[in-house]
């Protein structure tokens, strides 16, 4: 060993001697061999200067010199002579953590007594971390789908210098702020309530008891939905050009999720407005105009999704949905494994059947989606013995399939979920 910083009484007894934080101490070497991977364990194999100030802070002919706990460091020597590590009392459990680390310890080294505890210990440490540091931590793994996707008073800072900066930044903490006063509550629910009426007028429209038409039996628009829809469309557009007036970034106030959902809301209305214009029945280039027009009507649809702004579970769904990519990425491909496989089998058992209707490999699919997914439409469905025995087996696979990735899935809705409802109710406390 490199420098001879080791005594020995009689050949087989040598010990190297210590200094932790003023603590000295002399650790046979026997034990310290039984741990070749630990701090202390790789002392023994140091064959140069550098190698040994690799491992410690300093060294002379006769000791060795680490500025750590000495506290801690009992525990340490109580490892290298049984083997287990415990908790320290009175140590915060993420100190523990590092200082095993910094001895080459591992948690497997644990004893039983205290390997749950710990981790019971680490995972509400991990929880209130997350919690206390919403908004600086994991700017990339937590990101528009928690805090952009939710008000924040963080871009203030962002209006100092700018034009009327003091009544900017009033009337945004008011719009992205529910929580912030009385009056931005009541701009919040004054929102809620125009997107309910938005979407309940989207779902009357529907019903063909409100369709009307005109003298040459075409379509036309109910005037009361039509007046109901104006209204609520005008009333989205002010609010979000006095929101963009009023961003400290305008740029990143366009690249948010939300705020791509309101336009993306109010854009069919006007785009519609001008087709409708244009199209005069007699421009032949424009004989799609009614077509398209319908296409766009349907975005109104993502009218619904503005409901996210004022409620923390869709943002949290949301939230969950971005991250979970590998648990979703797993799902589909479980299931379309084991659809490709029952379709195939259940074809073969049923082409023979002339009263069954599972005779192409297409409905084949179908029949095993609807299975898997524990659907059961009851449209299609095997008529022989050995395709009933199929489709138990299919729907049993189909259960195992789901649930093993939803678990994951659903524990990180539970987390982002929890979280959210953390920092909104921290912010209504302000």
């Amino acid at each position: 060993m490199f420098g001879r910083v080791l005594h020995s009484r009689r050949s087989g007894d040598c010990f190297i001697n210590v200094n932790v934080g003023g603590f000295k101490q002399r650790v046979d070497c026997d034990a310290l061999k039984r741990f070749p991977q630990t701090r202390l364990g790789r002392l023994l194999s140091c064959s140069s200067h550098e190698e040994v100030l690799e491992l410690c802070d300093d060294f002379s002919p006769s000791e060795y010199y680490f500025d750590r706990s000495p506290r801690f460091f009992l525990y340490v020597l109580n490892f290298y002579l049984t083997g287990k590590i415990h908790l320290a009392d009175g140590l915060c459990v993420l100190s523990f953590s590092q200082e095993i680390e910094y001895w080459g310890i591992t948690e497997r080294h644990l004893d039983f007594c205290c390997s749950n505890k710990f981790h019971e210990l680490m995972k509400l440490a991990e929880d209130k971390s997350v919690d206390q540091g919403s908004g600086e931590l994991q700017p990339h793994s937590l990101d528009s789908s928690t805090e952009e996707l939710s008000a924040s008073r963080d871009d203030v800072d962002l209006f100092e210098g700018s034009w009327c900066a003091t009544l900017r930044r009033n009337i945004w903490i008011r719009l992205e702020d529910p929580g912030y006063s009385t009056s931005a509550k009541v701009m919040a629910v004054a929102s809620l309530s125009v997107v309910i009426v938005s979407i309940v007028a989207m779902c009357v429209h529907s019903m063909p008891d409100y369709h009307q038409v005109d003298l040459h039996e075409k379509e036309i628009e109910n005037p009361v939905l039509t007046f109901f829809e104006i209204i609520c469309v005008l009333y989205f557009s002010a609010e979000f050009i006095l929101r963009l007036a009023v961003a400290p970034s305008a740029r990143k106030f366009l690249c948010g999720p939300l705020n791509m959902i309101d336009l993306l809301s109010i854009m069919p209305f006007y785009v519609t407005s001008a087709c409708d214009a244009m199209d005069n029945g007699e421009n032949t280039d424009l004989e799609n105009v009614g077509k398209v027009v319908q296409i766009l009507r349907l975005m109104r649809v993502f009218r619904i999704l503005k409901l996210a702004r004022h409620s923390a579970g869709l943002r949290s769904l949301g939230a969950t949905l971005r991250h979970s990519s590998s648990e979703v990425g797993q799902l589909v491909l479980f299931l379309s494994v084991g659809i490709s496989m029952f379709s195939a089998l259940i074809y073969f058992v049923e082409k023979e059947s002339q009263e069954s209707e599972l005779q192409t490999m297409p409905i084949g699919w179908w029949w095993a989606t609807i299975s898997m997914t524990t659907v059961g439409y009851g449209d299609t469905y095997p008529i022989t013995l050995a395709g009933k025995l199929i489709a138990t087996l299919c729907i049993l696979c189909g259960l195992l399939m789901v649930a093993l990735p939803v678990t994951n899935i659903f524990n990180k809705f539970s987390a982002f979920y929890e979280r959210q409802r953390r920092i909104d109710l921290r912010r209504s406390n302000n």
